[in-house]
Parts: C-alpha cells; sequence; structure tokens
C-alpha cells in the first residue's frame, strides 16, 4: 500500500516524541486573554498576564538556584494566590510538582517526602512545624501576605519581586513519558505511594474533563474552589486555566458555606468541584428566593458515594446541573460521568445508584479474580484502561506488579456495568474507606491509634455516616490494668491525628473478634458492632 510505514523500522530508542509541557495551557490563555480576570482571593485579582508574568519570575528564582528538568519541588500549603504560580513555574522550568494535603501533620508530610525526595520544599509562610519536620531540603515559604510569616526562609512573593523584570521563560521541553505531578494515594498496607502523572497523560484528562464534564466551558465561565488544590480541585482549575475561565478562592482556609454563596453571587460563578459532604452543606444553606444561584451551569462531585436521598435533594435545589464522575488519582478522575440530564433518570439497583458510563476514549473491564471479564450484570473488579490511566507508582515495583493485570489497571473496586453500559459500584475490594472526599486507610488509622500506651490491639473499620459519606468506628482492647475509657481514647485521637482520620466511636472492648485462622477482619468488626447495637443503621454487606 502506497504510504503504508512498517513499524517495524521506526527505532524507539532513537524517536523521542515531544508533547505539550502543561506550562502552555497558561502561557496561551495569557498570550489569548491577557486583560480578563485569572485569580482572585478576598480584595485581591489578577489577569491572565499578571499570572503568567509572575509564573516566568518564579521560574527565573527556580532556575538561579539550581531547578530545572526532572527536578521535583513539593509544596505544602492551603490554597492562596501563588499556589499555581508555584504549579506553573515548577512545570515551566519542566520540574516535577507535588502537592501534599495541607491537613497532614508535620510526621506525615515528612514521611512522604522520603518517597519522592525533593529538591526544593515550597511550605506555607505558617507552617512551623512542618518546615521544622522538612528541614532536610531547601525551604521557601508561599502565602497571601509575608509580613506574618512564621517560617525563617525566603518567601516566594520576595523571589518574584526580585525577578520581576526577568524575560519571558519559555516553557522547557518535554517528551511522552515525562512526569508532571507526583500524586500521593493510599494503598492496602498503608504505606505512602506516588502515582506519577506525566504531561501527555495529564493533557488528555484535561481535554476530556472538557469533554464530558463541562463540554462548552469558555473564557465567559467562573470556577470557586471549595476543596484544597492538591487534589481533584486542582486538576479541576486546569481545566480552566485552559479555557481563560476565571478561579475564584475563597477568602478562608476553613468553608463558610453561607460565605461561598455569596461569593457565587458576586462572581456569577458557573462551576463547582467538589465532594458529597460539601455539596450537601450547600444545599442546606440554600436558601429560596435569597440564595443566587442562577448563575451555575455544572456542579461537579466526586471523591466519595453519595447517598441517593442526597443526591434527590440536591437536583432539586440547584436544578439540572449535577454532574457526577467517578475515578481514583492513577486514573485522574477519568472513569464514567453522570452527566446533568441523567441525573435522576437512571434506574437504581438493590438501592445502589449508577456511577453514570465509561469516559470519551476510556474502556472498562468487569474481571474476576483471575482476570476474566465479566458478562453484563455480572459483579467483578472494576478494571481501566485509556490514556487517563498513570505510568505507574513511583520506585514501586510491588504496587506496580499488584495494580496491573494484563495491561488493566485494578481500582480494587467492585461493581457491575448493566445492558445499557451504566457502571454500577457495590463496594471496595480492600478495607479503604472514603470520608468527606479523602481515602483512609484504617490500618494507618490503628497505627496511629497504637501508640497510645494503653491501647494493646485496635480495628478500625469504616461506616456509613450521612455527613461524611463514611467514618472510621475503631474497637480498642486496653492493656493490662489500664482503665482509659472510650472518651480518653478519643480525645487523645483528637490531639495526636488529623481530624479527618479521627474516629468517630471508639470502643473498649476485651478482645477483638477474630476467625478461624485467628484473623480480624474487616466483616467480624462490622459484625461486633452490629451485635453491640452500634452500627448505623446499615446491615453488614
Amino acid at each position: 500500500m502506497v504510504g503504508a510505514m512498517d513499524s517495524s523500522r521506526i527505532d524507539n530508542t532513537i524517536v523521542r516524541q515531544r508533547t505539550t509541557n502543561l506550562a502552555t495551557l497558561l502561557t496561551q490563555t495569557a498570550r489569548r486573554l491577557p486583560e480578563n480576570l485569572a485569580i482572585a482571593r478576598g480584595q485581591v485579582g489578577r489577569t491572565w498576564a499578571q499570572l503568567d508574568r509572575r509564573v516566568s519570575a518564579l521560574s527565573e528564582a527556580l532556575h538561579q538556584n539550581g531547578l530545572g528538568s526532572g527536578s521535583v519541588v513539593m509544596i505544602h500549603s492551603p490554597n492562596c494566590l501563588d499556589y499555581l504560580t508555584v504549579m506553573f513555574a515548577t512545570w515551566r522550568v519542566g520540574a516535577v510538582i507535588v502537592p501534599t494535603n495541607c491537613k497532614l501533620l508535620p510526621e506525615d508530610v515528612a514521611s512522604l517526602s522520603e518517597v519522592v525526595t525533593p529538591d526544593l520544599v515550597i511550605c506555607h509562610q505558617s507552617y512551623g512545624d512542618h518546615a521544622n519536620a522538612l528541614q532536610d531540603y531547601p525551604i521557601w515559604t508561599v502565602g497571601d501576605d509575608p509580613t506574618f510569616a512564621t517560617v525563617d526562609a525566603i518567601h516566594v512573593a520576595d523571589l518574584i519581586d526580585r525577578h520581576s523584570g526577568a524575560a519571558q521563560i519559555e516553557d522547557a521541553p518535554v517528551y511522552v513519558g515525562t512526569p508532571a505531578w507526583y500524586f500521593f494515594t493510599s494503598g492496602t498496607s498503608g504505606r505512602p505511594k506516588a502515582a506519577v502523572l506525566n504531561h501527555d497523560q495529564m493533557a488528555f484528562v484535561i481535554t476530556n474533563h472538557i469533554c464530558d464534564l463541562m463540554p462548552d466551558l469558555t473564557e465567559s465561565d467562573s470556577t470557586l474552589v471549595l476543596a484544597p488544590l492538591s487534589h481533584g480541585a486542582g486538576v479541576h482549575v486546569l481545566t480552566h486555566v485552559a479555557r481563560g475561565a476565571s478561579i475564584v478562592l475563597t477568602p478562608r482556609d476553613t468553608l463558610d458555606v453561607v460565605e461561598a454563596w455569596e461569593l457565587i453571587g458576586e462572581f456569577g460563578v458557573s462551576t463547582l468541584f467538589t465532594v458529597p459532604t460539601i455539596l450537601n452543606k450547600l444545599v442546606q444553606a440554600h436558601v429560596p428566593g435569597e440564595t443566587q444561584s442562577d448563575s451555575l451551569r455544572y456542579v461537579i462531585y466526586a471523591g466519595a458515594p453519595i447517598a441517593s436521598n442526597a443526591q434527590h435533594e440536591a437536583l432539586a435545589v440547584l436544578g439540572e446541573v449535577l454532574v457526577q464522575y467517578y475515578g481514583l488519582c492513577e486514573v485522574t478522575g477519568n472513569i464514567t460521568v453522570l452527566p446533568p440530564h441523567l441525573h435522576g433518570r437512571t434506574p437504581t439497583h438493590d438501592g445502589i445508584g449508577t456511577a453514570g458510563y465509561v469516559r470519551t476514549g476510556m474502556s472498562i473491564s468487569i474481571q474476576d479474580d483471575d482476570g476474566r471479564e465479566q458478562p453484563t450484570c455480572q459483579r467483578g473488579e472494576i478494571c481501566v484502561c485509556g490514556p487517563a490511566v498513570f505510568s505507574g507508582y513511583l520506585e514501586n515495583d510491588l504496587a506496580n506488579q499488584r495494580a496491573f493485570r494484563n495491561g488493566w489497571f485494578r481500582t480494587g473496586d467492585i461493581g457491575y456495568q448493566d445492558e445499557s453500559g451504566l457502571l454500577y459500584i457495590t463496594g471496595r475490594a480492600s478495607d479503604m474507606f472514603i470520608s468527606g472526599g479523602s481515602n483512609i486507610d484504617p490500618r494507618e488509622v490503628e497505627e496511629k491509634i497504637l501508640k497510645h500506651p494503653d491501647v494493646a490491639q485496635v480495628g478500625v473499620v469504616g461506616a456509613p455516616d450521612p455527613v461524611w459519606g463514611e467514618v472510621g468506628y475503631a474497637l480498642c482492647v486496653l492493656r493490662q490494668d489500664s482503665t482509659a475509657t472510650s472518651d480518653e481514647l478519643m480525645a487523645w485521637c483528637r490531639a495526636n491525628m488529623v481530624r479527618y482520620k479521627v474516629p468517630k466511636h471508639i470502643e473498649v472492648v476485651a478482645a477483638l473478634p477474630t476467625s478461624a485462622y485467628g484473623k480480624v477482619t474487616t466483616r467480624l468488626l462490622k459484625e461486633e458492632l452490629l451485635r453491640s447495637g452500634l452500627w448505623p443503621g446499615m446491615q453488614v454487606t
């Protein structure tokens, strides 16, 4: 055939295919819409041209400090105006960004740093304890008011001012497979794992988010950021950078739903990304006839199961604007979508609502324990493939071997597809549970509780909760002669654990339930809680 190419003649060791640097999203938008509002927080707003100049200035600072292609920059901070500046400057010089959950304790962040060994840590100006825990690495600070910094390190804002006259920095060349983002998750072992997200993979994710979640997003839109930019909200924001839509940050680090509604009205916010917990709070705070919500076009929620009644209430209050998606960080949210027109119009199976249909360009396979594909409506493990799937975990061969089988990524979730292709998720293969949109590994919580001097054994299980989706319930066995109470253990947990991992209930028991093989299983823990009258109104499955 004329023009046909023999693929065997292509030497992949010689050909390196360039791909688009994620920083180019900003570069192109700043050229196209220089004077449009890019980002706002409180009384401060910046145009796309101003944001682009700040990114170039910080890029020059990174260059002068020896950071470039392949370098690793960790940022530990709540949302602030220069959070995106740090992200895009990191990409502009060809480095990898590592955002961490700002709610983590200092020792937790220190353990994450050991996985990625950052060349630079950018820490919030008020996080002195975290900076001390990360003192083995060079540290800069970030925040919206450098005059109130409590960490003795150079501030990003000062570096930007120092290099504000620098020439425009070109986006560094990147290639297919070049890492852009190390995204932390937790496996069943409790050991932190960094999912490697590449520039080309993320470009597909951003395109797919626009295609399937917000198909007519333009520069006339704006989004209110209600969740940390370190995770799904950060990915959502990248779609708005690509389209030149404005980004509004809440003035406070904690959610104020009344303030959120005021900002939605003030800026004419048209898109939101949130988790069911926050969606429920927004709906409850909505006052018909007073709350301005007409500007909303897409209210996207993900990250945790949502109760059917909560979904119906949100639909009744907000109208046909809800978009649900299902995905893990390893697939960067790109598995299924339930668009607005299908909300309230799809069947439920055994009270379980659908997670929607497969995303454009992606494929789902329901497999049994041996990797055999299951027929329609037959349960099995949800496995996926496609351009949104990550390239693997950073320097963790064992985790990669477990995560992939015959080329398919194994989600660890159990479910099935019906005749029309709608996906129903019935459970998780692992014991991990999701509380308020955050993945929680029971073993991590158990290890924390076992540090209490009076605790000999502990078992933690996720239980359903109307507010958070799921919460931890713990059974504790005390050491001999200990008189510690459940309230005392709970107080200790609140003082020594990150808030969202603290169990909602702790029960002191004489012994943990075990199987015939001497194992403490999730099912036995649930049965014990049910038998004790503590399980929150749901049958064990």
